[in-house]
């Protein structure tokens, strides 16, 4: 829809499968359609199409606050360029899709969780040694990995994004405040690459391209307000990442649509200020089922041993292993397939 596919396939990494490795070594290959590409990558093309449609590139600049008419209205940004210098933008809207890192949020007054919702570490390992023997993307839960997964993906010229995912990072405390819970990134790193040999292998035979680096994830479209008098939030801002698979990009990028049809449906047929902001939310609302049941499958990743029963089942049953393809395309929905109902089938169905 934006008119960059060729471009982004052309430049990424090819994949078939997206292969699913449960804690007691057995496997399964997801057919999908898949590609990787690293994130600068990525972004480059996003924005020089961005520029090509008419938009204006300021970087590097930090929103600082918004600028708010006596009624309260957001009607432009203060920017801050380098350390001292100071910008202001007035705009009849302002988009914030500042990602996962709250303090634009909360600058905004659209911050209702301050935490992520998960947290990720991941780096780019240069390793040819590895080209043909990593060829899918490859995922694995293991009760030492808990409650996350680990990951390599295989990069184009030999490349390979690796990495580690924890799930539910933040749960309430007892007054009330979520607090980071009890786990080090870098032991999860660390248990990965003892644990699983391809990892070991690609790391230590290979180069790591800069610093393994920390993110947030706000997930299941939680923790922020949607919308403001002349205010959309969107992409990762406002919580667009699976709970599941951790996938975000997609995501963020089909919220920012969203945004941007809202404001063009205002400005050409002059509706005022609340239509818009009724339309994003509920353009964002429709999709909240299926980020719910994203969350409810997460169990997967508190108990990874529901993987060796999903890797076990999908072996026997070719319409189960569909239905996971069918998650990894997302034209099937997660949670039929980790019910109670669905967990009995799996031990008792001949």
């Amino acid at each position: 829809r934006l008119g960059v596919h060729d471009e982004v396939m052309a430049l990424a990494q090819p994949a078939a499968h997206l292969r699913c490795v449960a804690p007691r070594g057995s496997h399964i290959d997801v057919p999908g359609t898949l590609a990787v590409l690293p994130r600068k990558q990525l972004d480059l093309v996003l924005c020089r199409a961005a520029a090509a449609a008419g938009a204006r590139m300021f970087a590097p600049l930090r929103f600082m606050e918004p600028l708010q008419d006596a009624a309260g209205t957001v009607v432009g940004a203060r920017l801050r360029a380098g350390t001292h210098e100071t910008r202001e933008l007035r705009a009849r809207w302002v988009l914030l899709a500042t990602g996962a890192v709250p303090q634009a949020l909360i600058a905004a007054g659209a911050c209702e969780r301050r935490t992520p919702s998960a947290v990720a570490l991941r780096g780019y390992v240069k390793n040819d040694a590895m080209v043909g023997h990593i060829t899918e993307l490859e995922v694995l839960w293991h009760r030492r990995l808990k409650p996350g997964y680990a990951w390599i993906f295989p990069c184009p010229d030999g490349v390979f994004n690796i990495g580690v995912g924890v799930g539910q990072s933040h749960a309430a405390g007892r007054d009330g405040r979520n607090v980071m819970q009890d786990v080090n990134l870098r032991d999860v790193f660390a248990a990965f690459t003892d644990l699983y040999r391809p990892a070991r292998e690609l790391m230590a035979g290979g180069t790591l391209l800069g610093d393994l680096k920390g993110a947030p994830l706000r997930c299941s479209l939680q923790g922020a307000t949607y919308a403001k008098p002349g205010l959309l939030v969107t992409g990762e801002a406002a919580g667009t990442t699976y709970a599941l698979t951790g996938e975000g990009i997609g995501k963020a990028l089909e919220t920012g649509i969203l945004a941007a049809e809202a404001v063009q449906a205002g400005l050409q047929q002059g509706l005022g200020d609340a239509a818009v902001r009724e339309r994003y939310e509920a353009a964002l609302l429709a999709l909240r089922p299926r980020f719910a049941v994203y969350d409810r499958a997460n169990s997967v990743n508190e108990h990874p041993w529901l993987v060796d029963l999903l890797v076990w089942s999908a072996r026997r049953n070719p319409q189960r292993l569909a239905r996971m393809s069918g998650v990894l395309e997302e034209t099937h929905l997660p949670g039929n397939l980790i019910t109670a109902r669905a967990l009995a089938r799996l031990v008792f169905a001949r």
